[in-house]
């Protein structure tokens, strides 16, 4: 069991993982080593194994939860207050703008990748970030229907998975092509379809 970590622990450990985070988006996860770690965030070899005594898969796993971390914190302050029309178009243009700017790498995603299935906790970080970012959209589009925008019988969780679906695939397809087409054209029919439940 280890050791609860001081103020100044964590300080150094968060230090680390954004250190990685910044080599990772620099440089494939393949090729990427400790020495480039170490170099950015200027720590020695035992300082990194202090925090991570399991070596590179363990910095690698906390890099993917702090990247996971980020996509959701890259959508605030409108994902979390989808409550009119107005928020939703401007929670669209963040996305992406987010995902024009990242380009055809994914940082976490080639982390998930490199570690695998079988890594204890890599599938997690996905399911997690998926579960939260669902919910926030569900939690969107019940705003609107307290705000009367939307009928009451509407099947939130429904919308919000779909959503959530259509935008992966677009950020999916950019990541193949460069080209976020199918990203906007996902998140305007999705939030057209929403804005034609409420017309019905």
């Amino acid at each position: 069991m280890r050791k609860e970590l001081t103020a100044k622990g964590k300080a150094t450990r968060n230090r680390i993982i954004e250190g990685a985070a910044e080599v990772l988006r620099e440089k494939d996860v393949s090729v990427a080593t400790l020495d480039d770690v170490m170099a950015r965030t200027r720590t020695s070899k035992s300082q990194l194994f202090h925090y991570f005594p399991e070596g590179k898969d363990e910095l690698l796993l906390a890099v993917a939860h702090h990247e996971a971390d980020r996509v959701l914190e890259d959508q605030q302050p409108y994902l979390g207050c989808l409550d009119s029309w107005e928020a939703w178009q401007r929670w669209r243009d963040v996305v992406v703008e987010r995902y024009e700017e990242q380009g055809e790498r994914c940082p976490m995603g080639s982390l998930v990748l490199h570690l695998g299935r079988s890594t204890p906790g890599a599938r997690d970080v996905v399911v997690t970030l998926m579960r939260q970012w669902q919910a926030s959209l569900a939690t969107g589009i019940r705003a609107l229907q307290t705000a009367g925008h939307l009928p009451a019988d509407l099947d939130v969780e429904h919308r919000a998975a779909a959503l959530l679906a259509g935008l992966q695939g677009g950020v999916a397809i950019l990541q193949s092509t460069g080209r976020a087409d199918h990203l906007r054209a996902a998140l305007d029919l999705g939030i057209e379809d929403l804005r034609r439940a409420a017309a019905a």
